[in-house]
C-alpha cells in the first residue's frame, strides 16, 4: 500500500513520523511524497496548544473529505492529539479507520498490512523508543532532528506535556550515538538534538550518564560537522554546560532557553522556580563567553493575571536586551493543566495584541541585527540548491524551518556544502549573499 504522512507540530512529531515510515517500509508499504498518489494517509497531531489542535482537526476533516470523494482508501491518525482525545476523534469524525497513541508502531503496521479495524488503543508511554536502523531518513537536506528523550517533569502550570507524553525517559545513550552514525552515514551534516527539555537528558538513567556527556560522544561520530541542543530549562543550564557548549569544535554556541516570563509573580504561578535576576545572570554569562553565542527564547504573551505592569517589564526586557532569536506564543488554556482554574483570564482579543506587540518590537531588534551583518563574512550549511543559481542556507545561529535563511546567488553550489558567504542584503529576518572567496 501506498502511504503519505502528514506532519504536524514539532521537529519531535518528524522524529516520529520517521519511525512510521521506517515500520510500514519495512512491512513492504511504499511511502509517496504527496496525498494525491496515496492508498492511505497518516495524519501525526499535535496536541500543544490550541491553533495547533485545530490546525489537526482541520487536516483530519481534509482527509475524511478525500476519502469519501474516494481520493483515498484509508485515513490513520496518531500522535498528541491522538494520545489525549482518541475518545472524541472516535466519535466525532466516523471516517477515521484507526487511530493509534504515541509509539503505537507495531498496530499502525498490524491495521495498514491487514486492512482490518484495529481500536485496543495503546497507551503505555514506557520503552517507547525505537530501534535506530528502523528510522526513515529523508537524504534530501542535509540535517536531521534526533529524539534523546521524551516526557517530562517540569509540571509547568499551562503545559499539558506531562498529561500526553507522561514522565521524562531518556534514551539510551547508545542508541542515540547508533542513530548519529546512521544519520552520517547517509550523508547528514548537521544534527538537532530534541526533547522536551535538553539539559534533563540522563537524570533518570544514573551513572555518568548526563547532557554533557552525551554530547562529548555524539561529537566523536565523524561526518557530522555541527550539532545543536535545543529546549534547555533556564534552571538546568550550568557553567559547565555554557563552557562545553561555547569551546566545543562541533557543538553550536546556540543557546535554546525558552524563559516563558520574566516577572517573578508570574514565574511562580508558572511553576518555573527561577527568578529574574537568576535569568539575567545565566543570560549575561552567555553572552560574555563569546560574542559567537546566540540566544534563542520564547515567551508567553496573555497568562492568567498578568497585568499589564507585568507585560510591560517583559516587553522593557526584551527591549534592553536584544535576543537573537526570539518567538512569542499567546497563552492557551489547557484543560486539566493548574493554569487552566485560575482567575483573571485575558480575552483572546487582548493576548493576541500583546503577542503582536512583542513580536513587532522583535521585528526591529532583529532588522537591526541582520543589518549589523551586511558586508560581514559568515559561515552556512546550504539546505537547498536550485538550478537557477540560487541556493538557501543558515549559519550556526539558525535552525532549520525556525530561524531565519541565507538566500546565497552563486554557481555551483551543493546540498551540504559548508560555504563562507558576504552578506550583501537584508529582506526582513532573511539575508542575501554571495559566494566569499577569500584573496589569494
Amino acid at each position: 500500500m501506498k502511504f503519505f504522512i502528514k506532519k504536524l507540530g514539532c521537529p519531535k512529531n518528524d522524529v516520529d513520523g520517521d519511525y512510521i515510515a521506517g515500520f510500514l517500509i519495512r512491512a513492504g508499504h511504499q511511502i509517496v511524497t504527496d496525498d494525491i498518489s496515496a492508498d492511505a494517509v497518516i495524519v501525526n497531531t499535535c496536541g500543544f496548544i490550541l491553533p495547533a489542535k485545530e490546525e489537526s482537526v482541520e487536516e483530519i476533516l481534509y482527509y475524511e473529505k478525500m476519502k469519501n470523494e474516494r481520493k483515498i482508501q484509508k485515513l490513520y491518525v496518531t500522535g498528541c492529539l491522538a494520545q489525549r482525545y482518541k475518545d472524541d476523534l472516535q466519535k466525532e469524525i466516523p471516517g477515521i479507520d484507526n487511530i493509534f497513541g504515541l509509539g503505537g508502531h507495531e498496530q499502525m503496521v498490524e491495521a495498514v498490512s491487514n486492512i482490518v479495524p484495529i481500536r485496543n488503543f495503546d497507551d503505555n508511554l514506557q520503552n517507547k523508543f525505537p530501534n535506530p536502523k528502523l528510522r526513515h531518513i529523508d537524504t534530501v537536506v542535509p540535517y536531521e532532528y534526533l529524539k534523546i528523550s521524551d516526557g517530562c517533569n517540569r509540571f509547568c502550570s499551562y503545559c499539558a506535556i506531562p498529561l500526553i507524553r507522561g514522565r521524562y525517559q531518556s534514551r539510551p545513550m547508545k542508541d542515540i550515538i547508533e542513530e548519529t552514525q546512521i544519520l552520517a552515514d547517509t550523508g547528514k551534516k548537521e544534527i538537532i538534538l530534541v526533547s522536551q527539555e535538553g539539559t534533563g537528558y540522563g537524570h533518570d538513567l544514573g551513572g555518568d550518564n548526563s547532557i554533557i556527556k552525551l554530547l562529548s560522544e555524539v561529537e566523536k561520530v565523524a561526518g557530522i560537522e555541527w550539532i545543536k541542543l535545543m529546549y534547555l530549562h533556564p534552571e538546568a543550564v550550568t557553567d559547565d554546560l555554557i563552557d562545553f557548549m561555547t569551546f566545543s569544535p562541533k557543538i553550536q554556541g546556540y543557546f535554546d532557553i525558552p524563559l516563558q516570563h520574566i516577572n517573578d509573580d508570574i514565574l511562580s504561578r508558572m511553576n518555573r522556580p527561577i527568578a529574574r535576576i537568576e535569568i539575567e545572570k545565566l543570560l549575561n554569562k552567555i553572552r560574555g563567553k563569546s560574542s559567537n553565542n546566540l540566544i534563542r527564547t520564547t515567551f508567553i504573551a496573555g497568562f492568567p493575571g498578568e497585568t499589564m505592569a507585568q507585560f510591560e517589564e517583559l516587553h522593557d526586557f526584551i527591549s534592553d536586551f536584544e535576543f537573537d532569536r526570539l518567538g512569542v506564543f499567546k497563552y492557551s488554556n489547557e484543560e486539566g493543566t493548574p493554569a487552566a482554574e485560575y482567575d483573571y483570564q485575558i480575552s483572546e482579543e487582548e493576548k493576541e495584541r500583546r503577542q503582536d506587540e512583542l513580536m513587532l518590537l522583535q521585528q526591529e531588534i532583529a532588522f537591526k541585527k541582520n543589518i549589523d551583518l551586511i558586508a560581514t563574512i559568515q559561515e552556512v550549511i546550504v539546505d537547498k540548491a536550485g538550478s537557477d543559481s540560487t541556493a538557501e542556507g543558515r549559519t550556526r545561529g539558525d535552525c532549520p524551518e525556525i530561524d531565519q535563511t541565507i538566500f546565497i546567488k552563486g554557481d555551483n553550489i551543493r546540498v551540504g556544502d559548508f560555504l563562507k558567504v558576504r552578506i550583501i542584503m537584508v529582506e526582513g529576518y532573511d539575508l542575501i549573499a554571495t559566494p566569499f572567496e577569500a584573496e589569494r
